[in-house]
């Protein structure tokens, strides 16, 4: 039998882990497996930034109102196991070898995130999971996850410029991929007006819910995740549990968003005065900069700041930086990862390169930022 171990070898590998979007391969292995994804209830989301923080808080609600609750989400912090969980507990290590040896063995070369995907619907499935949500991996259309035929809604979330390479290189032609995760006959819910969701909607017959990003007070206040930006993030699970779950009253509702845990959004580490954010593209780093201003704005600030080669790593720093802040450049171990002198050269201030003998101490707000991958690598330690 695969150990852990070697199931994460085996995802990481040079043959493995790579993107590759599209259905067909995917769809042939589920079919192997009995199609697992047709017997489960499903909300699935989609978008540029928030996504994340919505399924969060879906799940959350819903498991509070008694729901047996599959969540599916990614990337993961420090451990692939994160990425599926059921009632909020992580598929367990000898699981997670188990169903990676099963798939690898149906004779059909998956990538690392298809065979994830696979994973989770089976699990689901032979788990009897009541309602899954499902975090769309990239884009919508084509990911791995938009085998689903029906469901019982979709969600797109804030709609911004990310992955131009994979989706386009402007807002409506994003629009067209996330709305791709539209399905006949079932509603979508987004506080996004591009045309494209509108169109596929209508295709599809569709009921479009349009949100307004306002929420009342008492649900914003008892969501535990703090930033102005899950306002709007709120308003959209808000519609879809009074639209879905009639029987979900605003007691358990609140209930439900005290108990909310997404790591690494604008999380607050109080004895360390540190917030931790993984946004990684300018809208994300947009909010995390009114975050810090709304928040914090007479503290002093310390910056640990790492991305990735693919984005836009100049409008970032100049968004998020300010005459005066102490930033440190983390050099971080990806095979994308920016290097030192490629961010320092086009920072519009003063940078160091991050070490790991940096003491992050508490004179300052510490910000480490800019990359999921980056804080990963950093270690848990240093939280």
């Amino acid at each position: 039998m695969l150990s852990y171990e070697q199931a994460i070898k085996h995802l990481t590998s040079r043959d493995n882990f790579y993107i590759d979007l599209g259905l067909d391969r995917i769809s042939k292995v589920l079919k192997q497996f009995g199609n697992p994804q047709d017997k489960l209830k499903c909300i699935h989301v989609a978008g540029t930034n928030g996504k994340g923080s919505v399924c969060t808080i879906l799940e959350s609600i819903l498991r509070e109102a008694g729901y047996k609750t599959g969540l599916y989400t990614s990337p993961h912090i420090w451990d692939y196991t994160e990425r599926i969980k059921i009632c909020g507990e992580c598929i367990k290590k000898e699981d997670f070898a188990l169903y990676t040896e099963k798939i690898m063995n149906c004779g059909i070369h998956l990538t690392e995130f298809e065979i994830l995907t696979v994973m989770m619907f089976l699990y689901f499935e032979e788990q009897g999971v009541e309602v899954a949500i499902i975090e769309t991996g990239l884009g919508g259309r084509l990911d791995a996850t938009n085998v689903i035929k029906k469901n019982l809604c979709s969600i797109i979330t804030h709609i911004d410029l990310d992955h131009t390479d994979r989706l386009g290189d402007t807002k409506d032609k994003i629009a067209y991929e996330k709305a791709g995760i539209i399905k006949p006959n079932c509603p979508v819910i987004t506080s996004m007006g591009f045309e494209p969701i509108k169109d596929k909607a209508d295709e599809l017959d569709s009921m479009l819910i349009f949100v307004s990003p306002f929420v009342q007070q008492d649900f914003v206040e008892a969501l535990a995740l703090k930033g102005q930006h899950q306002i709007e993030n709120l308003a959209l699970v808000i519609t879809a549990v009074q639209y879905l779950f009639h029987e979900i009253d605003d007691k358990t509702i609140i209930e439900g968003l005290k108990k909310v845990k997404n790591p690494c959004r604008f999380e607050y580490i109080k004895e360390k005065n540190l917030i931790v954010d993984a946004s990684h593209n300018p809208n994300g780093i947009q909010a995390l900069r009114d975050n810090l201003d709304y928040y914090y704005p007479n503290e002093d600030r310390r910056f640990v700041f790492g991305c990735l080669k693919r984005k836009d790593y100049k409008k970032m720093m100049e968004i998020l930086f300010r005459e005066g802040d102490e930033i440190y450049i983390n050099e971080f171990d990806y095979p994308d990862a920016c290097r030192y002198k490629e961010l320092s050269s086009v920072c519009p201030y003063k940078t160091k390169k991050y070490t790991k003998d940096l003491t992050l101490t508490t004179d300052k707000l510490n910000i480490i930022c800019g990359s999921f991958y980056m804080i990963s690598g950093m270690g848990v330690n240093i939280f």
